[in-house]
């Protein structure tokens, strides 16, 4: 007999809809990109999924032979041996539902570890997005665990629903068919009521989740905040702020929670009340049979059967598509980070860079970070003599910090060129351009690791003598000799356990191993008290020799020695030139020496210089990063 065409359109639309969901849409792509690779273990786990359906079946069938030969036949036979292959089914059906279960956590296990390995080597390989971007850190921590964590629970919701629940399902409904199949017809009649609910749900809680997720990552961004500045918190009073702060995000997590859990609920009252009907229908309608048409009670009694084992993976079912609309939500943010590339545009055969003299040359260079109310350079032209030190000076927000990203490639210019010995740094490869730049920063940056590994963090493969001759170099051997272990000394994350001044020695020695050609210091001395400056200043002394040298520094003090000082002010360079004939044009400079001075002079500052090199000097800079 035909299903009623109603009945049919329904079926065939869902249907067509998920075909077309996982043809097209995130499904799909997780499918391919995660499953796919572990296809073997899902289809182990599909055998296992198999074999548990297969004997729900067999238990709807045994009930027949229960009820007809041993209740009505009375025979002691046939007790025995259906006693013995009910014990066999569900010795069976643990077993397959132990194996199963093993299995897909290992999958799940494997498919988490996979795309936080993914996403993060994507993170260094594409980069970050221009200042500004959507990305912080509580995002990306959000798409290493929550994300990836979804991903999981939808290949998981997959197998399990699609395997088990539906696999359990169709068998039970071939048993239902087989039994009667005017019955089954009108068990199911209210089935496209549940569809049509279902799918009014699922489009509710697709917004919802993506929300959840957005709130998600506030909380984690919040934590991080807290804990990176927990000095500053509890220094200035903001523990109440900050609770606030963390009592909003957690709340507005909860609620969307709350909403989802509302909706989901909605699924089983709505299955429920429809299979009680359908039950009833049954009961009705098979018990008239029974006393007027002579069918026989174990063929109901089995149908009866299948029919309550169905009812709860049916209700899985129907919560397939809302539960994955909601664990979506948090794929399609992986996806989205997966998706996208910051990287500056490298051709594939580009040259290396070779560097001679190392001149360092800005021509008419420009550049604006998204959301910006103007741009960070405007046209910003100057040359750095090679094996010279060019110093970068003027107001804060004027642009030096974009020039040394720039420099870097952490970005590149929205028109002019950057050019190193002539040779354009967007024409050569990356990798050549950066193994020739050093980078000291005034924030200095340490690795969770020993002294000696975060040295040695400058040259891949250096040895523990070459590291040891460049902290000897850096005037940080002394001390990096004093700690527990010398250079073996865990330093904590950030290098929490040494000072302001040893740590800026060990980035100094860090960039002396790398001994690269083109020097780039930032800040370098800014925030450290006159004796720990004095032993940085020596250190960087020797790492200036023979390089070409930018240096940022806000206290003209440490750069009136400098070979080239170029005054940028709103990304341009407005004076150019030695520090002499600056202060005699009398232009932005002197007055920013002037005022610098007379600064000094009442908070009892005391100017300070780094040693004067033959035709060099040092200076300062704050970190820049991309």
């Amino acid at each position: 007999m035909p299903l009623p065409i109603p009945f049919r359109e329904t079926i065939a639309a869902r249907l067509g809809s998920v075909r077309d969901e996982l043809r097209g849409g995130l499904l799909w792509r997780l499918v391919a990109d995660s499953a796919w690779t572990h296809r073997w273990s899902y289809a182990a786990a599909l055998a296992m999924m198999a074999l548990v359906a297969a004997m729900g079946g067999a238990v709807a069938l045994t009930v027949e032979q229960v009820t007809d030969d041993v209740f009505f036949e009375r025979n002691a036979g046939a007790l025995t041996l259906v006693a013995g292959w009910v014990a066999l089914i569900f010795l069976v059906r643990g077993a397959a539902m132990y194996g199963q279960t093993v299995l897909l956590t290992r999958i799940g296990n494997r498919v988490v570890a996979d795309l936080q390995a993914r996403v993060y080597a994507h993170l260094l390989a594409h980069g970050m997005p221009r200042g500004g971007g959507a990305e912080t850190s509580g995002d990306l921590a959000t798409r290493m665990t929550h994300n990836a964590m979804a991903a999981r629970q939808v290949l998981q919701l997959l197998a399990t629903r699609l395997g088990v629940d539906l696999m359990t399902v169709l068998v039970l409904l071939g048993v239902m068919l087989w039994q009667d199949w005017r019955l089954t017809l009108l068990a199911l009649v209210g089935l496209p009521v549940v569809l049509g609910g279902v799918a009014a749900l699922v489009r509710r809680v697709r917004k919802i989740a993506r929300a959840e997720v957005t709130l998600y990552a506030r909380i984690i961004g919040a934590m991080n905040e807290t804990f990176a500045g927990s000095a500053v918190v509890r220094a200035f009073g903001l523990e109440p702020r900050m609770t606030a702060r963390m009592g909003e995000a957690i709340d507005g997590v909860r609620v969307q929670a709350d909403r989802i859990a509302v909706l989901k609920g909605l699924v089983n009252p709505l299955m429920e009340t429809t299979a009680g009907l359908a039950a009833a229908g049954v009961i009705l309608y098979g018990g008239w049979r029974v006393i007027h048409e002579g069918l026989a009670v174990g063929t109901f009694f089995s149908f009866l059967t299948a029919l309550m084992m169905a009812g709860d993976p049916a209700r899985r079912l129907a919560q397939l598509h809302v539960a994955l609309r909601q664990h979506l939500a948090g794929v399609a943010f992986l996806y989205e980070l997966l998706d996208s590339d910051h990287r500056p545009p490298e051709a594939p055969d580009a040259p290396a860079l070779a560097v001679g003299a190392g001149e360092l040359r800005f021509e008419a260079v420009a550049f604006a970070y998204p959301q910006g109310e103007r741009s960070a350079l405007a046209g910003l032209s100057f040359t750095a003599p090679g094996r010279k030190v060019t110093a970068l000076v003027g107001p804060s927000g004027g642009g030096k910090s974009t020039a040394l990203a720039l420099i870097e490639r952490f970005h590149d210019p929205d028109a002019g060129r950057i050019l190193i010995d002539g040779q354009d740094i967007r024409g050569v490869s990356m990798a050549s351009l950066r193994a020739s730049i050093a980078l000291v920063t005034q924030e200095t940056f340490l690795f969770d690791a020993t002294a000696g590994e975060n040295i040695a963090m400058g040259r891949e493969g250096a040895t523990h003598a070459e590291v040891e001759a460049a902290a000897r170099a850096a005037e940080a051997h002394d001390f990096i000799a004093e700690l527990p272990q010398g250079y073996d000394t865990p330093l904590g994350e950030g290098g929490a356990r040494l000072s302001g001044g040893q740590r800026q020695r060990l980035a100094i020695a860090r960039a002396m191993l790398r001994d690269a050609p083109i020097l780039l210091l930032d800040e370098a001395t800014a925030s450290l008290d006159a004796e720990t400056e004095a032993a940085v200043q020596a250190a960087l002394a020797r790492l200036v020799r023979d390089r070409t040298v930018i240096v940022i520094a806000h206290r003209l003090a440490t750069v009136a020695a400098a070979d080239h000082i170029v005054v940028i002010a709103k990304g341009a360079a407005v004076e150019q030139g030695p520090h002499d004939a600056l202060i005699a044009r009398g232009g932005l400079y002197a007055r920013l020496a002037a005022l610098q001075g007379t600064a000094g002079a009442e908070a009892g500052q005391i100017p300070e210089t780094l040693p004067e090199m033959p035709g060099q000097a040092t200076g300062e800079q704050r970190e820049t990063g991309p």
